[in-house]
């Protein structure tokens, strides 16, 4: 146990190149703070993906049996800083379980200055241990032990943290009428100033191409075309996730559900009373018999089945489209942002490939999703590529685009895991 100061006592400290170690086990953030009690930006949030300020005074490191380094250079802090707080926090259980939870201060030489370790920790998930404050023209050190039941997320909020992960985008573009149709036109290009669907087109032909990517078989794509309710079938599909695109041309309503091996109506893909629907689905095509998919639809319709390399590609251009899709991600992790602008379910999922060897199967979708009604504005967070990121529920315009998380985002994910 260390001889150290009981909570909320303090002590001056040298200025000078102080080193705290963390112990025990525990992820350790720096916040330096203003007079006013608030950081002034994500710069100013130190932890293990930005384990340096950038004014160099504040920096961390780890160490051995779980102990994790702070080292403080009074002597280089920004004037605009008044403190430095140490910030320890858990991923799993609560900071009561943390045997040992301590912080202790070692001068220039390496002998210790002062320290404190928190016996009375509760339920709390974040905590700030302890910190490094001016006074009469030097610093001191405090024992704070302030807990936060509601982890990093309230703590960083009391600090002036931006806990926002959305990102302001361009104001929706005025709204276009959607003409009548009977029958099935020919393809065209979208109008790129409306905001609706383009006047119903089935799915334009997909040229071909050798894919940068695949994951599974790579095949031509199947082409289907009917009127009215009917059952989909593409024969001599290698096992797998596939994409259907579908386009219907309708004022009512449109459903697709798969089919089991006994024709039973099983995962049902899409229902929807959108006019003139379109989508892009996902689906895996089973083992040793065709693909098959039975349809409601009281309009023509035509259908292509797609490999997965066709799906459309994430980057940090904004990609504008309507209905259920399948994109990809193939770079580094990266927030995906969305702005829907439906008024009915927005749900988004996403499989990470990397590490799974069966292409004749998905995944289990990961964790976290989303899962709304109506206009909103949501980020899904994403590892590095491959991953599939699939709108099972769209029906409405949406915008997505790429985006690299900010410092603060990325140190709050742990408590939202």
């Amino acid at each position: 146990m260390i001889r150290g100061l009981a909570k909320g006592d303090n002590a001056f400290v040298p200025t000078a190149a102080l080193r705290l170690a963390v112990r025990n086990g525990v992820d350790v953030a720096a916040l330096l703070v203003t007079e006013q009690g608030r950081v002034r930006g994500d710069a100013d949030v130190v932890f293990d993906g930005a384990p340096a300020h950038p004014s160099g005074a504040v920096r961390l490191s780890a160490g051995e049996d779980g102990t994790v380094w702070l080292d403080a250079d009074l002597t280089g802090v920004e004037e605009a800083v008044t403190r430095v707080l140490v910030v320890a926090s858990t991923e799993d259980g609560a900071l009561r379980d943390v045997r040992g939870l301590s912080v202790e201060a070692f001068g220039p030489d390496g002998t210790t200055v002062t320290g404190y370790e928190a016996t009375d920790a509760g339920g709390e998930t974040a905590m700030v241990l302890a910190e490094l404050y001016r006074r009469a023209g030097g610093w001191k050190f405090r024992a704070v032990g302030q807990g936060y039941v509601d982890g990093l997320e309230g703590l960083a909020v009391d600090y002036g943290v931006d806990v926002a992960e959305g990102a302001p985008e361009a104001p929706p573009r005025p709204p276009e009428a959607l003409p009548e149709t009977s029958k099935v036109p020919a393809p065209r290009a979208p109008d790129p100033t409306a905001q609706g669907p383009a006047p119903f087109a089935a799915p334009a032909p997909v040229p071909a191409f050798v894919p940068d990517w695949t994951f599974g078989a790579f095949f031509e794509p199947r082409t289907l075309n009917g009127t009215g309710n009917d059952v989909l079938v593409a024969e001599d599909l290698p096992p797998g996730p596939v994409i259907v695109e579908i386009a219907v041309a309708t004022d009512g309503h449109t459903a697709v559900w798969t089919l089991d091996r006994n024709n039973k109506e099983k995962d049902l893909l899409v229902n929807s009373t959108e006019h003139n629907f379109r989508g892009r689905l996902l689906v895996v095509v089973p083992e040793n018999r065709p693909l098959r998919l039975n349809l409601t639809a009281d309009g023509p319709w035509q259908a292509q089945v797609l490999p997965l390399a066709a799906a459309r590609r994430l980057t940090e251009d904004t990609l504008e489209c309507w209905g259920p899709d399948v994109l990809l991600h193939t770079g580094a992790a990266a927030d995906v942002a969305f702005h829907y602008r439906g008024n009915s379910n927005f749900i988004v999922d996403s499989y990470e490939l990397a590490d799974h060897d069966d292409p004749t199967t998905l995944p289990r979708a990961r964790y976290p999703y989303i899962n709304e009604i109506g206009r909103r504005r949501e980020a899904l967070p994403l590892p590095d590529g491959p991953v599939i990121v699939h709108l099972g529920r769209a029906d409405g315009p949406w915008r997505a685009r790429l985006k690299q998380p900010s410092a603060a985002v990325s140190w709050l994910r742990r408590a939202r895991r």
